[in-house]
């Protein structure tokens, strides 16, 4: 009787479990990730207001406007993932001018004051900033991490380089609600069911999209109303 061995096989089984792991793991994830949604918009209404805050230049051909709220996880995703490069490659290089509208969901229990710390921050020119600490860092203030997301906030409003004291009197006298709540009924107006909701031209994008993606829609709002011989954004 031979002494039993090391089986030679047994590390292609286990390379191959590993791969069967990964594949399952990949097709679930395919499987959940939410669907993109694009529809026509709504030509019986007007312009998206001159609302919310705005990043780049006035002359851009293009206005994307997002509808998003800052405990979304999506959103988030699309802000620390996608965003860079639509600043950089669309917004900086002047074809694209972005605007961010509120649009809290009843459902996250801290987006509230989240929408307050922008605005707040926004009123000492500090938007974009508060725009970026929140989602960067949204697993420390959201409703899951904390019931009290305001100390959270004060911490980012001192990294962000905003006077605090004068944050913190805007944050509890909700001084911007009015404002908040504007953006959030012009985006049930025309119909956003969902964050993020992008519009891109005349079609409304609801995902947290690609770079890629993101592009392909600037690129059909240019096609649009590019005149005859204008080259495409790279």
């Amino acid at each position: 009787m031979k002494p039993k061995g090391k089986d030679p096989k047994r590390p292609f089984y286990f390379a191959l479990g590993i791969l069967l792991v990964i594949g399952i793991t990949a097709l679930s994830y395919l499987a959940s990730r939410p669907k993109q949604t694009v529809t026509q918009v709504d030509t019986t209404l007007p312009p998206v207001p001159n609302q919310g805050h705005v990043i780049g230049s006035d002359t851009a051909p293009v206005e994307v406007v997002e509808f998003g709220d800052f405990e979304c996880p999506a959103c988030g995703n699309f802000a620390t993932l996608t965003e860079p490069d639509v600043r950089k490659r669309l917004v900086n290089a002047g074809t694209v001018r972005f605007r961010f509208m509120d649009f809290p969901l009843s459902g996250h229990r801290n987006t509230w004051p989240a929408h307050r710390a922008a605005w707040c921050a926004g009123d000492q020119g500090k938007f974009w900033e508060m725009h970026d600490a929140l989602y960067f860092n949204q697993d420390r203030w959201n409703g899951e991490a904390t019931d009290r997301p305001e100390r959270v906030m004060t911490d980012l409003a001192r990294t962000v380089g905003v006077n605090v004291d004068q944050f913190n009197t805007c944050m509890e006298s909700r001084k911007f609600d009015p404002q908040i709540r504007a953006n959030q009924e012009e985006a049930l107006k025309r119909q956003v069911g969902s964050t993020p909701t992008f519009i891109i031209g005349n079609q409304k994008v609801a995902s947290a999209i690609s770079y890629d993606e993101f592009k392909r829609h600037v690129d059909e709002a240019l096609a649009q109303a590019r005149p005859a011989g204008a080259t495409k954004t790279k």
